[in-house]
C-alpha cells in the first residue's frame, strides 16, 4: 500500500500547492500577470493587488503569499466526509456529512486570516450547497439544479479519484452522484471527468496519456469536445508558457464566461450540453505539455490566469497523483503549509487508508455478486 499512500499524498498536496500558487493570479489575464510580476510567475508570489483588502470589496481575500483558498478547504472537507463514512459517498452523504462540516467545524482560513467555519469563505455558487440542502431541504440528488454552472464542484473532486484509484469509470459515476447535490449540466460533468482523470493518474505506472484517454473515454457533450480541442492544441508545444494563447483559443468556443473574465455576459454559467467549464480542459492541456511534470503543469495554469487557482488545483492534483509526493517541490509545499497553517500531507494519508478500506469492501461485495451470478447460470 506504499504506492497508494505516496500517490494519495502527492495528489492532495499537489492540489493544495496548485491552489495556493494560483490564488495570487486568479481573475487576472496573462498580460496583466506579466505586468504585475515582471514576467512569468515561477513560484509563490504576493497578492495581485497590494491593497487586497480594499481593491475588491466584494471579495477581500488575502490570496497569494502561499495561502490556500476555498478549493482546498472544500477538498479537505470532502476528505473528512470520507473519513467518517469509510465507504463510497452519495448525494445524501453530501447533505449529512459534508454540509455540516462546512457550517459547524472551525478551520483556519488563510485568505481571511482568521479561524471560522468554512462556509464564510465560500463563494455564492458553493454556498448553494448549504442553501439548498440545509435550509431548503432539497432532495440531495437534484439539489444542484438551478445553481450557476461553474467549476465549484469540480475543484474539490480529487478525493473521489483517490478513493476509486485505478477505476476511472467508478470515479466518474461516484462524482456524478456526489456533485449532483451541488452542480448540474457541464459543471457536474466536469466534476466527474476530473475525478476520473485523478483515478487514472493513481494507477501504477500511469502516464499523462492514460489520464487523457480516461477523460476522453468518459466525458460527454461539450466537455468532451473541449478536452479534445485543448489537448490537440497542447500537443504542439513543449513549454506551457508558450501555449497559453493557443489553449485559450482552443477552449474559447466552449467557454460561457467570455474574454472579459471579470465581467461575464448574460450567457455565462448557464446550463448547456454544448459548453464546458474552462478550468478542466486547460488543466489537462497543461499536464500534457508538461508530460505529467508537476512544476511545469502548475506554473502553466498559474500564468494562464482567469480562474487560476482552480485550474492549478486540478493540474496539481493530476500531476501529483502521477508522480507521487516527491513530484511536488518540497520548498513550495513547506511554504504553503506554513503560510496556511495546515498539514498538507495528513488528508492524503487519511484518504489512502479510507481508499484501502473501500477497495476491500468492494472486493467483498463483488465476491458476493459473483456467487449469486454463478447461481443464476
Amino acid at each position: 500500500m506504499q504506492l497508494l499512500l505516496d500517490k494519495s499524498v502527492g495528489c492532495l498536496v499537489g492540489a493544495a500547492v496548485g491552489d495556493a500558487l494560483g490564488g495570487a493570479t486568479e481573475t487576472a489575464l496573462p498580460e496583466e500577470i506579466r505586468t504585475r510580476y515582471g514576467g512569468w510567475v515561477d513560484g509563490i508570489v504576493p497578492p495581485f493587488h497590494e491593497n487586497w483588502a480594499t481593491s475588491r470589496p466584494l471579495a477581500p481575500y488575502h490570496k497569494g503569499d502561499g495561502h490556500i483558498t476555498d478549493d482546498t478547504l472544500m477538498t479537505h472537507a470532502l476528505v473528512r466526509a470520507y473519513a467518517k463514512k469509510r465507504d463510497h459517498l452519495d448525494a445524501y452523504d453530501v447533505a449529512e456529512l459534508l454540509v455540516p462540516d462546512l457550517i459547524e467545524r472551525e478551520v483556519w482560513i488563510p485568505d481571511l486570516e482568521r479561524e471560522a467555519v468554512a462556509f464564510h469563505r465560500l463563494a455564492a455558487a458553493e454556498r448553494w450547497l448549504v442553501t439548498r440542502l440545509h435550509h431548503a431541504h432539497a432532495d440531495p440528488r437534484e439539489a444542484g439544479v438551478g445553481n450557476i454552472v461553474n467549476c465549484g464542484a469540480a475543484m474539490y473532486m480529487a478525493p473521489v479519484g483517490v478513493v476509486n484509484a485505478g477505476d476511472p469509470a467508478g470515479a466518474y459515476a461516484e462524482a456524478i452522484e456526489i456533485s449532483g447535490a451541488h452542480q448540474h449540466s457541464y459543471g457536474r460533468e466536469a466534476a466527474a471527468v476530473f475525478a476520473a482523470a485523478v483515478a487514472a493518474a493513481m494507477a501504477p505506472g500511469a502516464t499523462c496519456g492514460d489520464v487523457v484517454d480516461a477523460a476522453l473515454d468518459l466525458a460527454r457533450d461539450g466537455t468532451r469536445a473541449a478536452v479534445a480541442a485543448v489537448v490537440q492544441a497542447a500537443r504542439g508545444y513543449e513549454r506551457t508558457r508558450d501555449a497559453v494563447p493557443a489553449l485559450r483559443a482552443a477552449v474559447a468556443p466552449y467557454d460561457t464566461v467570455g474574454e472579459d473574465y471579470r465581467n461575464p455576459g448574460l450567457g455565462a454559467r448557464r446550463p448547456s450540453r454544448l459548453h464546458s467549464i474552462e478550468e478542466l480542459p486547460v488543466a489537462l492541456g497543461m499536464v500534457v505539455i508538461a508530460n505529467g511534470g508537476f512544476r511545469e503543469a502548475v506554473l502553466g495554469a498559474v500564468n494562464y490566469g482567469r480562474d487560476a487557482d482552480s485550474t492549478a488545483t486540478m493540474a496539481g492534483a493530476i500531476a501529483g497523483a502521477l508522480g507521487g509526493a516527491p513530484a511536488v517541490p518540497a520548498d513550495w509545499s513547506a511554504a504553503v503549509a506554513e503560510a496556511s497553517r495546515v498539514d498538507l500531507a495528513e488528508p492524503g494519508r487519511v484518504l489512502a487508508a479510507v481508499a484501502a478500506e473501500v477497495y476491500a469492501a468492494d472486493a467483498d461485495r463483488f465476491a458476493r455478486r459473483t456467487d449469486h451470478f454463478k447461481g443464476l447460470s
